[in-house]
């Protein structure tokens, strides 16, 4: 009689295995904890500032690993994880509560346009700058006078032979003036359509002409800032792509953007909006004894869980060899009112607490200044009203007039 055995485990079940014993034994549980805001992450950087010991344990241990940006390349600085195996790696962080390790937008929407766009030498340079946490990046898109309307930049960078001469202006660039490098959209054909005569191209923050001039916001803290160019020459092996073809990158990274906003593939763990209510109003009969809230804190938990499902779906679509494409509009919109409906809700739930503005009671206004800041949600990354345009023209087919 024959004796059955087990299967022997998959290679994906051992790595999932060996994942969550590293993670347990390598992460502090100071990190297991969510972020409070930006002030509370790390961002790398030339002169690197770390909040706590544990913060740069933690970063270091995963530096060590390889896993700063674990689905890049080896050859430059990743962890040269398969997408599977990524996958289980975000899965296993998020059960623990793990905090990713390192924050930057030279990960998030940088390091996808160089994978695509950049020459070899580019790409060895800067990849693995930005997986060591070396660099810390900031976006250089939006105009005074080109939100919106992006295409309508006026920051140009003329030519001058070895280098271009840059001059203009930027807004609402985060952490601008923390900054080591800027990636920039600058027009280089002024005759040209607007959308045809725009370069992408990499500078040096602590190059000669370039200022900073914070911008405070409603709700206190702010990360935005004012970016000035005063005839700042620019070396011309730091164009990325080709001259006069940067509206392509644009929209690439554009994307990546869109789908960080809408926050695609996050391992923090939040609050859950039901356990906040509960912790505000309590029970009464064993149900939430705010009965007018209950439904709408029910509904918005479904939409969420809906919203989440829809992901999965569609990074299992991507993983399948399908782009992500206008998706990512639909994920940066629906995610910018689930955000604003849930603030508006946990406000109601506050009561008159909700409303403190300062005090530890209120973790200084933590909540009230949170819900102040998700208003500029429908705004960056680009407006609801175009991520709308977007929608229905490329993604439910409606004609566009």
């Amino acid at each position: 009689m024959e004796v059955a055995t087990s299967a022997a485990p998959t290679a994906l079940e051992t790595f999932r295995a060996e994942t969550r014993t590293w993670l347990e034994a390598n992460c502090p549980e100071s990190q297991r904890q969510s972020v409070k805001s930006y002030t509370d992450m790390y961002w790398g950087g030339k002169n690197p500032v770390f909040g706590s010991d544990d913060q740069k344990v933690w970063f270091e241990r995963m530096l060590e690993k390889n896993w700063t940006v674990p689905h890049w390349p080896k050859e430059y600085g990743g962890g040269g994880l398969s997408k599977e195996e990524n996958k289980i790696l975000k899965e296993e962080m998020g059960r623990l509560g793990c905090r990713p390790p390192l924050y930057n937008f030279g990960i998030s929407m940088l390091g996808p346009a160089l994978l695509k766009f950049a020459n070899d030498g580019q790409k060895e340079h800067f990849l693995n700058l930005i997986t060591a946490g070396k660099l810390w990046w900031c976006q250089g898109y939006s105009e005074p006078g080109a939100g919106s309307d992006l295409a309508n930049l006026q920051t140009s960078a003329e030519d001058k032979g070895d280098h271009y001469l840059v001059n203009g202006q930027k807004v609402w660039t985060s952490f601008a003036d923390k900054s080591d490098w800027i990636f920039c959209l600058v027009r280089t054909d002024p005759e040209a359509p607007k959308h045809s005569g725009i370069s992408f191209i990499l500078i040096d923050m602590r190059s000669e002409g370039v200022s900073t001039r914070p911008i405070k916001l409603l709700s206190g803290n702010s990360p935005f800032c004012e970016t000035f160019f005063d005839n700042v020459k620019v070396p011309k092996e730091n164009l990325v792509g080709k001259e006069n073809a940067g509206w392509t990158i644009a929209k690439y990274l554009l994307t990546h953007e869109r789908e960080m906003i809408g926050g695609v593939g996050d391992t923090e763990q939040k609050t859950p909006l039901h356990q906040f209510a509960l912790e505000q109003v309590g029970l009464e009969n064993d149900i939430l004894a705010d009965t007018i809230l209950r439904p709408e804190i029910a509904k918005w938990e479904m939409d969420d869980a809906i919203f989440k499902m829809t992901i999965s779906r569609t990074m299992d679509e991507v993983k399948a060899g399908q782009s992500l494409g206008a998706s990512s509009s639909f994920f940066k919109y629906y995610a910018t009112e689930l955000n604003k409906q849930k603030l508006e809700l946990q406000m109601s739930l506050s009561g008159t607490a909700g409303n403190q503005w300062e005090g530890e009671a209120s973790d200084e206004g933590r909540l009230p200044r949170y819900f102040c800041r998700t208003k500029a949600n429908s705004i960056e990354g680009g407006t609801s009203e175009v991520q709308l345009n977007i929608i229905s023209k490329r993604i439910l087919g409606l004609p566009s007039k």
